[in-house]
């Protein structure tokens, strides 16, 4: 069976920065052995797979190891691939997800994702994971990731992770955010996933729903700048409403081919 294939860079203006995802549609859903198996082979951080049912898109994604509950930038990547390669008419795209039905909003190239608000509440960290950071949080937090506050966007750059204590534990799906205020924008951050493949994701919409919701309180305001400093840099805007976050970035298209399947 031939199948489509779109690599895209989500969350930048610029080729080879944000994070890239693969894309690939598909009439019908093929057994979940063989999406891991392409998932695999695209080696990236998401790859999202979906199928166009009329008035919705069925969307779901994949990183090597496992299907996610939730993924921002493959959404992205998805809905970059439908309005600028497919020709999508429509200036807003719904998606059946795990998470429920995501909605994403298109206006002069930029990505307007509406997703659920996850406010961290106060928490401990695993000792495990406190010995692999080679910096301690001032803050401790946690949703469905944990997440870690620091004083400074320095503090963010400088943190390094001993993978061989982090690998020890098990967050599926989950993994742990670091963010401190930024220097230049609201507020700057960086996510580790345990027992990834790629240990660092440049850029994590997913994320930012308990990052908009945490910096939107401390700082008095809805509205908000963030960067994600990885070394491939991810740029979002973004909106607090209450029960709902609105995650907004540009997309690049990378390549576009095909792939094979047994």
């Amino acid at each position: 069976m031939k199948l489509e294939l779109y690599q895209i860079d989500a969350f930048t203006d610029k080729m080879f920065g944000g994070n890239p995802a693969c894309v690939v549609p598909l009439n019908n859903w093929l057994p979940n052995e063989i999406l891991m198996k392409i998932t695999r082979e695209n080696a990236v951080a998401e790859t999202a797979f979906f199928v166009d049912k009329g008035d919705k898109i069925h969307l779901r994604w994949f990183t090597p190891e496992i299907e996610m509950d939730l993924c921002g930038h493959a959404t992205l990547a998805t809905a970059h691939c439908l309005k600028s390669i497919l020709k999508y008419p429509k200036d807003k795209i719904i998606f059946e997800t795990l998470s429920g039905d995501l909605t994403v909003s298109i206006k002069d190239d930029l990505y307007s994702l509406d997703f659920p608000s996850r406010m961290p509440i106060v928490s401990e960290l695993p000792e495990i994971i406190q010995k692999s950071l080679n910096i301690q949080a001032k803050e401790v937090y946690k949703s469905r990731d944990y997440m870690l506050v620091y004083d400074t966007e320095q503090d963010i750059k400088n943190i390094k992770i001993d993978t061989q204590l982090f690998n020890k534990i098990n967050l599926n799906p989950g993994g742990v955010i670091v963010t401190a205020k930024g220097e230049k924008c609201d507020f700057v951050s960086r996510f580790f996933t345990p027992q990834a493949s790629i240990l660092e994701d440049p850029v994590t919409g997913s994320a930012h729903c308990s990052l908009i919701p945490f910096w939107s309180l401390r700082l008095g305001k809805d509205e908000l700048n963030a960067k994600q400093i990885s070394e491939r840099v991810g740029m979002l805007h973004c909106v607090n409403k209450n029960d709902r976050v609105i995650i907004s970035g540009k997309a690049k298209t990378y390549s576009i081919g095909s792939l094979w399947t047994e």
